[in-house]
């Protein structure tokens, strides 16, 4: 049986702090399934949408990932230097294309060909956090890849990882792939890995 549509709408916002992040308390009122509303105080995290990047190079069977310091995963008591997709913030009047191009650019030296959108957007943590992250797949060579590379302005470290195919499909199906975005993107891929050789 299908769920009704519910509403809820926005009765105050306090912002608590104003940044790279912005988190703001928010009144909801909000529709109960069972008839009726609540009201909910929340506080949500804000800091626009995204776009991560899946790079792969069919002539040499490799895929880019990038490893930086990642202070969630070490607060959550892990490594904190992981591999996971290029990804980064997009502008507001920026295609998600044009973004997994530029932030290629910036975060491998790479030049990102035909990218084309393999998801249009999945929110992070939606109880937690407003962002969304749109999945680019695109080719890449990777036959001089490699190094740091990173926008100094916003004080970037960035290695440039190289892997083969199979490895990559391999550590996204054993669990050893954590970033959930590279896990969905690394599915997708593996999925459709016999066709993008082609």
């Amino acid at each position: 049986m299908k769920s009704k549509r519910l509403h809820a709408s926005v009765e105050q916002r306090e912002v608590l702090h104003g940044g790279f992040l912005t988190l703001s308390r928010y009144v909801f009122r909000v529709e109960k399934h069972d008839g009726g509303y609540r009201d909910l105080t929340w506080e949500v995290m804000e800091r626009g949408h995204a776009v991560a990047v899946l790079g792969f190079d069919p002539a040499l069977d490799r895929v880019v990932l990038i490893s930086e310091f990642r202070p969630g995963v070490l607060l959550a008591g892990d490594h904190p230097f992981t591999d996971n997709l290029v990804a980064g913030g997009m502008e507001a009047d920026e295609s998600a294309e044009d973004a997994a191009i530029r932030e290629m650019r910036e975060e491998t030296g790479l030049e990102l060909r035909e990218p084309r959108v393999i998801h249009p957007g999945a929110y992070v943590s939606s109880g937690g956090t407003s962002e969304k992250i749109t999945l680019v797949f695109g080719f890449v060579d990777t036959a001089n890849a490699g190094g740091v590379h990173g926008n100094a302005e916003e004080n970037e470290d960035i290695l440039t990882v190289v892997i083969p195919s199979q490895e990559f499909i391999s550590r996204v199906q054993s669990a050893q792939i954590t970033d959930l975005k590279t896990l969905v993107a690394g599915y997708w891929f593996a999925s459709n890995y016999s066709a993008l050789k082609k």
